[in-house]
């Protein structure tokens, strides 16, 4: 068996990974029934579907008629700016509140594509926080400051 696309396969073994990880630390959580879903009920079954959609991405790299790819060289620079998104966003939600730190989440994390707009930067941005407030907000009830803390707003 030769291994044709190397971009699936590792992909592949990356999900087998985290999904196995997933579902083995839900474990140690509370499982209940499906009628009566515990805390680690969803992880686990979600981890275990994440793991087999990597088997079956893992395998399907494998065939002989699989697309021959390589695996392009891993750039730290878009990892940091990732992650130092993230980092920010859970630095500024409470001072700032979830439409401001949303916000700027897509924002910075714009910066981590090789084809930057801030047009599109913006329209992404402003459906995405849109659709986290009506989500979170209003669909699942959740307590998050919606606004910044100094004007009063929440």
């Amino acid at each position: 068996m030769q291994l044709r696309n190397k971009q699936d396969f590792w992909s592949g073994v990356m999900f087998i990974l985290l999904g196995l990880g997933f579902a083995w630390k839900a474990t140690s959580y509370s499982m209940g029934t499906a009628a009566r879903m515990g805390p680690g009920y969803f992880p686990h079954w979600l981890g275990i579907i994440m793991a087999v959609l990597g088997a079956v991405v893992l395998l399907s790299a494998l065939r002989p008629k699989a697309e021959k790819t390589e695996v392009a060289r891993f750039d730290f620079k878009i990892l940091a700016i990732i992650i130092s998104a993230i980092v920010l966003f859970g630095l500024l939600l409470r001072p700032m509140g979830m439409i401001f730190s949303l916000f700027l989440l897509v924002a910075v994390s714009s910066f981590a594509s090789h084809e930057h707009s801030w047009k599109v930067t913006i329209a992404n941005a402003a459906f995405l926080t849109l659709l986290c407030w009506l989500s979170f907000v209003k669909g699942l009830k959740l307590v998050f400051p919606i606004w910044p803390a100094f004007l009063g707003l929440n």
